[in-house]
This record gives C-alpha cells, structure tokens and sequence, in this order.
C-alpha cells in the first residue's frame, strides 16, 4: 500500500477544492485582510459543496469519509492566502462540531450540526478565558442548574468566529474546582444575556473575527449538554487531537507553500548577472529547509494515520504540532529574507505569511505545552 494512502477519490476530491480556492477565496484574499472580514457567504458554498462535512456520519448530513480528505482539505485551503479565513473554517469543521456529533444528542445533531454541515449556522468553540488558556482545568465560567434549565455566567476571549458565530460549544463549570467539575454545553447566540465583546486586534490572520465573549445570566436547557455532566475536561482533550493534528498539516502545507513561492522568484530574480537561487549559500539553504519540510510532513503524516485509525496517538500528534509549527516559523522567515526588501513589502505574500504563521506555535496549546505532554508520555 502506498503512503500516505491517497486514491483517485482523494486527488478528485483535492482538485475540486483547488479549483474552489483558485476561483473564490484566493481572487479575495487582499480584500478579506484589509476589511478584517470574509462573508458569511463562503460557509454556506463550502457547505454547499460538502466541504465542511467531510467526517461526519451521514445520517448527520456529513460524507462520512477518511481523514485524507481532511488532509487534502487543510492543504489546499492554505492556497486561499488568507489565513484567518482558513481558521475560521477549521474552527467550524475540525474543533467546534465533532464533539457535537461524537457525543451530542439527537436534538443537538439536528439543531446545530446539520445546518453547520450546510454552511447554513456557523460554530465557535468556547473554552480559553482570561485566567484559562490551556489550562482548561480552570475554566471559571459557571453553569448551575435551575430547573430544568443552565443559567450561564462568565467570559471567554480569543474567540475565533466569535462575532459571528450561531452557537458555541462551551466549555463551563458545572461540579467542583478542578477537572473533574467541567462540562461541555451548545449555546446559541441568540439567547438573553449573550454579548460579543471587543473584537481582538490581532498581529496576523486578519480575516477572521476574534472576540471577547460575555454571559450574563445565560439561560439554555440541560437537554444542551454534550455527554455526561463533569466530563468536559476529557471530551475537550479528546477535541484538541482533531484541533492540533490539523493545526501541524496546515503548519507543513504552509511551508511548502513558502518555499515554492521563494524558489520561483529565486528562479526570476537576478543579482551579479544570474538567478539568485542560483547562489551556493541559497542552493544549500533551500536544499536543508526542503527536508525539514518533508521530515514534518512524515511526522504529521504518520500521526494523521494513527487518528485515522481510531487509535488515540496524543505522543504523536503534540509532536508533529511541535516540530510542524517550528518548521513553518523558520522555514517562512528564510523565505522572506530571501527575497530581501521585498520579503518586507504587502504587496509580496511573505509579508502576510510572516504574521500569519507566528500563531502556529500558540494555537491550540503553545509549543511549551506539547514539550509537557510529549514527557509526559515518555515518562521524563
């Protein structure tokens, strides 16, 4: 068997999502980062196409498939040149719904999944607040029950979709201090009480919307929660699998991205009377930066297999996140000193790709934080 195991279905499937980035979000892009928004519009032709329920069960909407497709999915959605739009899509088809359709209800499947699926609702996932990033054993926002009711009272912030979004999957507190008191929960937005806060001026992904979010006495019913009461500490663990194994395959697919468009400019661009990549120094930095890109790209995939496979590969994938997000940094740094002054210039796409990519090393659990699970898993 070939690896990784890409069918004609799989490569069918990725031109179709080429020729979607090619013709409706790429032509976009500049526009989306200077207006700090892309439209609503854009969930509901992926949703159209598809696109935004690629593993969820059938009987939900979904396709149903492998999670090749995700892969192809990721990797071609980096080609929109808008990073914050990219996230905002994976926020609501990799970290947002599958706990939704993993562990929800009837009720909460056809209420908020299938109009996700659809493109039709759109989806954040609530869990970082001011005092509880990725320690989600902190989590302050309450849930105490009345009736047969959750009155919801605190905050979150670096929300992505935040403004915009239909409902959140909530991480709150519903049991004592600790791990064992959180609980997950589906809040629609349009309850009393509800309110968006600042929208976070951010140093890249400019496209999307990140908010600080607001619960004032949040009334939802308990027929919301997702799973058992006081086991939201594991579901969301679970959750950050799916949300940290996709961060690594648009962290290498981002630096492929990099390095082709340095090596075609290099190819154009000429100083003392030839092509600039054709210099030893570049030759040689480009040819050590290329096999840093392909050694991420086996660590990544390797752990995509193991998530495909059912298997619950933690070690694996806080690795290909740590050693994804590293390669990106450095690999789209050497990019644009490459190409000098420009590099430096908007109008150049490094320039964009230079903010963008900083945030892989935070989003999702920092880089430090993968360093503590991976010894951790190792016994250190």
């Amino acid at each position: 068997m070939s690896f990784p195991p890409f069918t004609d279905e799989h490569k069918i499937f990725r031109k179709s999502v080429k020729d979607f980035v090619a013709k409706e979000l790429a032509p976009n892009a500049d526009q989306w980062e200077k207006d700090k928004w892309f439209p609503d519009e854009v969930f509901r032709k992926m949703g159209k196409l598809g696109y935004l329920g690629l593993r969820h069960p059938e009987e939900s909407g979904g396709a149903g498939v492998d999670y090749w497709y995700t892969v192809c999915f990721a990797e071609e959605l980096t080609r929109s040149q808008s990073a914050g739009l990219n996230m905002g899509v994976m926020v609501q088809t990799d970290m947002a719904t599958p706990v939704l359709s993993e562990l929800g209800n009837d009720e909460i499947k056809k209420e908020f999944v299938e109009p996700a699926i659809k493109g039709e609702k759109i989806a954040a996932l609530g869990v970082s607040e001011p005092g509880a990033g990725s320690d989600v054993a902190n989590v302050r926002t309450t849930a105490k029950k009345d009736g047969s009711d959750y009155i919801i009272n605190g905050s979150k912030t670096f929300i992505t979709n935040g403004k915009r979004a239909d409902f959140i999957t909530l991480a709150v507190r519903t049991g004592d201090e600790g791990f064992g008191g959180v609980s997950l929960v589906v809040l629609p937005t349009d309850v009393k009480g509800f309110s968006v806060g600042r929208l976070l001026e951010k140093m890249g992904n400019h496209a999307s919307d990140t908010a600080e979010l607001h619960f004032d006495n949040c009334r939802i019913p308990q027929r919301y929660l997702i799973g058992e009461e006081n086991h939201g500490f594991r579901y969301i663990m679970m959750n950050f699998q799916g949300e940290r194994l996709i961060a690594a395959v648009a962290a290498v697919q981002a630096a492929a991205n990099a390095l082709e468009l340095a090596i075609a400019y290099g190819r154009e661009r000429k100083a003392f009377g030839r092509p600039i990549i054709k210099f030893q120094v570049w030759r040689h930095e480009f040819t050590d930066l290329l096999t840093q890109v392909e050694a991420a790209r086996c660590l990544t995939y390797r752990a995509c297999e193991l998530f495909d496979q059912g298997k619950d590969p933690v070690k694996e994938i806080s690795m290909a996140k740590l050693f994804a997000g590293d390669v990106a940094l450095k690999v789209v740094d050497r990019a644009l000193q490459f190409y000098g002054g420009y590099g430096y210039m908007e109008e150049y796409p490094l320039a964009r790709a230079y903010r963008d990519v900083r945030l892989l090393t935070i989003g999702g659990g920092t880089s430090e934080v993968m360093k503590e699970i991976i010894a951790k898993w190792e016994g250190i």
